[in-house]
């Protein structure tokens, strides 16, 4: 009976906090910015609190004529909600997001597999809507179809069973449960250990046959016409052509490469920021 108690509070505050998205007409100027994995806290402070001023300060430049942020997952290397902890760190991308959201800019974020355990800080500090799944919005009569990209296509089978475990309710209690000195450096140690063992294979693009997200994007457009996919877990900025006109956007990261995709109303370009 909790369950149920709970889920119904859920919904109730999903329905209240996140917008109903209907097709959008962007305002003369506007535009739409779409960016991804950060891995914030990743290799070490230093390096990591480097790459957040960094990124704030390209926040800054895009607020002027922002209509929406999109944040397409792996915004930390780890990241767990307790019932009244947060992580530490971090004050000055949230304080960024929080003064976004504030002045009117709709951000959307999309949990990665590095910080899937959200329980709902976001929509409540920051109100910001959080995606578990892919998502399709339509702006200026453009379809697109948004999501970290992790779990998605054929092949695979090991990391999408892990990935349910790990999203189970059982497993999060489970690790809520452990001191959070332990269960932090646990979790970081797996974090550093799962980008090892990627070691530079995502550096490659491995052809249109072998890439899942082009494999998974096509099985798409089969059931649905999109303009635009948009993914990133890849770690590697790709702009591919798809049949019938669509196009698969890979953001890439921001460890490597500051890369980012930006709708002006007509046109989905991937973009490189230059300081």
């Amino acid at each position: 009976m909790s369950d149920i108690f709970r889920l119904t509070k859920d919904v109730r505050h999903l329905s209240i906090s996140l917008p109903i998205f209907a097709a959008m007409q962007l305002e003369a100027g506007k535009k739409i910015y779409f960016l991804s994995d950060f891995h914030l806290g990743a290799p070490d402070y230093e390096r990591s609190l480097e790459r957040e001023k960094r990124i704030v300060a390209f926040l800054d430049e895009i607020e002027k004529d922002a209509a929406s942020i999109f944040i397409v997952g792996d915004l930390f290397d780890f990241w767990y909600e307790y019932k009244t902890v947060v992580p530490k760190g971090y004050v000055r991308i949230l304080g960024k997001m929080a003064a976004l959201s504030d002045k009117g800019i709709q951000l959307h974020f999309f949990v990665g597999n590095h910080d899937m355990w959200m329980k709902g800080y976001f929509e409540k500090e920051l109100n910001i809507p959080v995606y578990f799944d892919e998502q399709s919005f339509t702006y200026n009569g453009r379809e697109f179809l948004v999501g970290h990209g992790d779990g998605l296509g054929p092949g695979d089978h090991g990391y999408k069973f892990i990935k349910k475990v790990f999203r189970n309710s059982i497993s999060r209690w489970l690790f809520g449960a452990i001191h959070p000195t332990i269960g932090m450096g646990l979790a970081n140690w797996l974090s550093r250990k799962s980008r090892a063992a990627t070691g530079q294979a995502d550096e490659k693009f491995m052809g249109e046959e072998n890439e899942w997200l082009i494999i998974y994007c096509k099985e798409k457009l089969q059931q649905k016409k999109y303009d635009y996919f948009v993914f990133g877990h890849r770690h590697l900025p790709i702009d591919f052509a798809l049949p019938g006109g669509s196009r698969y956007i890979n953001l890439g990261d921001w460890l490597r490469y500051d890369s980012y995709a930006v709708f002006d109303g007509v046109n989905l370009q991937l973009q490189y920021h230059k300081p």
